[in-house]
């Protein structure tokens, strides 16, 4: 994630659950759930990068 861009908290996971229910699918091809679970990995990490900063900040300013 770049720091320039401001993450948004709610867009990715409104997006995760969008890919969880595409993932259950039958209709949904592999090739699809495939580059689903990449993208999901990413955005996880940046959804937990997110939440440690915010966390971060909350303490320090205690």
């Amino acid at each position: 994630m770049l720091m320039e861009e401001k993450f948004d908290y709610a867009k990715a996971m409104a997006r995760l659950e969008k890919m969880a229910a595409d993932a259950q699918d039958p209709a949904t091809p592999l090739e699809n759930v495939s580059a689903m679970v990449k993208e999901s990995k990413a955005l996880v990490k940046d959804c937990r990068e997110y939440l440690r900063t915010l966390r971060e900040t909350v303490e320090t300013d205690e």
